[in-house]
């Protein structure tokens, strides 16, 4: 079964997994989604199976008042789909794809362990029975947008109180927690929905990350303290960047901007922005007409700028030789300008409207280090 063009039954479609993956399957070309929640009949499971090309089976108990209620539905519901699909096959000859999210727990001794063992176990069966193309994914803890604080997820609970300055309990900051991300997650479902294969399939996500309690409340309050210090973590790859993401998605609306220190004169505006632990800073500056800014070099520091806005005459002068050059740039036309270490440089807005320009140091500007000499053009 190709995914696109194809039918897919998702239970526990109002969860947070449920929700990512409903989401991301809408994405994909032609693929129709039915949807199986809390609440619904499990005498509709029959006719929504024979509807279906595949069954994502995400719906779970986990935190029930009454302990019977994890065999009820972790296991009961489990065994209604597989019979479902059972006699969907015995009256058409069609097999129905079925992914079960389980858990890492079900290696455990407890009501939930034993009741999520229980289900795999109703999947293997069915798959050896009829060769039914089935996957088990045992999930660690799972984290990202729309999970629910205060309920599974410690990451959830953190970010959402981190985000509105509210306390947070850790009780062992040395436990580990291993978890995975939501989106890793639905896209493992997908590459095993697009290439389905007889028989029983572990289900497996990457990458799965470990961290202790301790270290993972402090990155999150780094995430909160970038916008007072404007300093950012590297936000770019693996875990940091998925765990970012999901912080942000926890920011209430009122937190969804906030304001950054600007710095003026008779020539313009000073603005920083961003500030990274190893790969310099993000600014803004602007200048009036006629204006020049600069006048200086730098031994080791260099810079990127963009005129975004007017016209810019940017001149060089080397230190040693007293070559001068100069270059002339727009926003009409975008060019990145370098500054050289080693000769000094100024512009000047040479239009009749305000120049903005963005600017790149390769660097963080320390006052008492800022590699910046005052020395004319």
């Amino acid at each position: 079964m190709a995914l696109e063009n194809s039918r897919i039954l998702v239970t526990g479609a109002n969860g947070f997994i449920g929700k990512n993956a409903i989401v991301m399957l809408r994405e994909l070309a032609n693929v129709s989604i039915s949807t199986f929640v809390r609440g619904d009949d499990a005498s509709d499971l029959p006719k929504l199976i024979s509807e279906a090309d595949a069954v994502l089976h995400l719906a779970g108990e986990n935190r029930p008042a009454d302990e019977d209620s994890f065999s009820k539905v972790n296991l009961g519901l489990t065994t209604a789909i597989c019979d479902a699909i059972r006699r969907e096959f015995r009256a058409t000859g069609r097999r129905v794809q079925l992914l079960l999210a389980s858990s890492t727990q079900a290696d455990r001794d407890t009501p939930y362990g034993r009741s999520k063992l229980a289900a795999e176990k109703e999947v293997e069966v069915l798959s050896d029975e009829i060769g039914n193309p089935c996957a088990v994914f045992r999930l660690p803890g799972v984290f990202g947008k729309w999970c629910r604080p205060y309920y599974n997820s410690v990451v959830a609970t953190f970010c959402h109180n981190i985000a509105r300055d509210l306390p947070i309990q850790v009780n062992d900051d040395q436990a580990i927690v291993r978890l995975a991300y939501v989106d890793d997650v639905v896209s493992a479902f997908v590459r095993v929905l697009k290439n389905p294969e007889a028989g029983l399939k572990k289900g497996v996500v990457e990458p799965e990350y470990s961290i202790t309690l301790g270290s993972l409340a402090e990155q999150i309050k780094a995430f909160s303290e970038c916008r007072t210090s404007l300093g950012i973590a590297r936000v770019g790859t693996g875990f940091v960047r998925a765990l970012y993401a999901t912080y942000v998605s926890y920011l209430p609306k009122e937190k969804f901007s906030y304001p950054v220190p600007q710095h003026g004169d008779q020539r313009g505006v000073f603005v920083e922005m961003l500030k990274t632990s190893d790969s310099g800073q993000f600014s803004y500056f602007t200048a009036h007409p006629g204006i020049t800014r600069g006048g200086h070099y730098h031994h080791t520091k260099t810079e990127k700028f963009l005129v975004i806005k007017g016209k810019a005459l940017f001149r060089f002068r080397h230190l040693l030789t007293d070559e001068r050059f100069e270059l002339h740039t727009s926003s009409e036309i975008p060019q990145v300008v370098d500054t050289i270490p080693g000769w000094a440089h100024d512009i000047t807005n040479v239009g009749t409207d305000e120049m903005v320009v963005m600017l790149w140091a390769n660097e963080v500007f320390e006052r008492e280090r800022p590699d910046t000499v005052a020395s004319k053009v």
